[in-house]
Formats: structure tokens, sequence, C-alpha cells
């Protein structure tokens, strides 16, 4: 932890305000947690880490608050915060989550999709289709770059507030298992996924994304050594 902290803080603590030096640890912390640079269990020890980012107390312990909330954190009695354990439990939640409001999402993006928006889809799949198959950080900005595409299409505030927490937390399961990912061997689900919205077709377009969802929680459950938590091809 300290290492990786101490880099951050090269870009950390500033005079400015409370509020400001806040959103700046939890944008740290959130992105050191999600790389897994903070790995799962780790201590969170707010002295600590407000020298590491040369801030008060204070705006490391909002940002905790945060993380906590963010289900990205878990304040344990007693022993202070640390990062949360990933589990085949908390992954299960996590996809039943996104199962719901990315299905909802997708049918309402396959009912409005513009042309202009489905241009923006095709080039963000184009996008992530030349990208390496790995984990790295480009890659998993070029895969939420085409889904978001269609998310933003959709036309809800509240959707997209609901689904970047999920979709965040899961990503912390696709950096820890990127053997998971295979981008070029699951392409056609992508493709499928576009297809479906650019026809317009809200029931297929569900279907399309369900079982993308479902397939990698699926593969990560197998790489956690759990059972697979869904049935392709069920009825939504």
């Amino acid at each position: 932890m300290e290492s990786h902290l101490a880099v951050l803080a090269a870009s950390g603590g500033s005079s400015r305000g409370h509020r400001t030096l806040a959103e700046k640890a939890y944008e740290t912390l959130h992105a050191a947690i999600i790389s897994g640079a903070l790995r799962p269990g780790a201590r969170l020890p707010i002295e600590e880490l407000a020298e590491h980012l040369q801030m008060s107390p204070m705006p490391i312990r909002e940002a905790v608050r945060r993380l906590d909330a963010a289900g990205l954190v878990q304040n344990v009695p007693h022993r202070g915060a640390r990062v949360r354990e990933l589990s085949v439990i908390d992954l299960a939640e996590v996809y039943e989550v996104r199962l719901a409001l990315e299905t909802l999402a997708i049918r309402r993006a396959a009912a409005r999709l513009t042309g202009a928006q489905a241009a923006h889809a095709r080039q963000s799949l184009e996008e992530l289709e030349n990208m390496a198959d790995d984990a790295s950080v480009g890659t998993s900005t070029a895969h939420a770059k085409f889904h978001f595409a269609f998310y933003d299409a959709a036309q809800s505030a509240w959707l997209l507030r609901l689904i970047r927490p999920a979709w965040q937390v899961s990503e912390r399961y696709a950096l820890e298992w990127p053997q998971v990912r295979r981008l070029e061997a699951r392409a056609g689900e992508h493709r499928e996924i576009l297809a479906a919205c650019e026809a317009h077709d809200p029931d297929r377009a569900a279907e399309a994304l369900h079982d993308h969802l479902a397939a990698t929680a699926d593969a990560l459950a197998d790489a956690m050594g759990g059972d697979p938590l869904y049935r392709l091809g069920a009825h939504l």
C-alpha cells in the first residue's frame, strides 16, 4: 500500500478547499482499489493515508465513508476500514443488480438509438476489438466505453447513477481474474448487442446482454472455484 500511495501522492495535497481534497482522496483510493493496487482485505489506516496523500485526516475519512457506501470498503468494528474482500457471494449479488439494471437500460437504448449514437457504439466496438486481450486499464476503459455508449443512449440519469457503482465493483473481479475477459473469443456477443440495438429490437438486445453478462459471471465464479451462477438463455 505504501509504495503505491506514495506515487499517487505526487499529485496529492493542495491548499484548495476540503471538498476538493475529499474528492481527490476518493478518486485516488477508488482507483487503487479497482486496479488491485490496494488488495482485498488491506487496512486503510486514516492517519497513514493522510500522510501519504499529504492531506489532513478529515477528507480521508470522508473518502473512506464514500467508498464504504460504494461497496468497495468495509468498516470492521474495533478494527477500522479495510478494502472489501472478493467472494462468490458478493459476485452473485453484484451481477444480480447488473442484470436487472443493464438489461433495462439496453431495452431503452434499443428503442431510442439514433444514427449518431449507433455510429458512436460501432466506433467504440472497433476500438475495443483493436485492444490487447489483457487486464490493462486501456482495455477496461475501452470495454466500458462500448457498453456505456448504450447506457448513455438509454437517456436515464437514474439508471446511470445506479449502474456505474455496480460496474466498478464488478471490474475488480475482471481485473483480478483477467483470463475470463477473452475479448477475441467473445467478440460475437458484443456484435450481437450492437446489431440488436441497431435493429431497434429491445427484447433481442436484452437477451443478448443478459447472456453476455451471465457468461462473464459464470466464468468468474468458475475462476474463483465456485459453481455457475446462471442458466444461459433463460427468459428475462
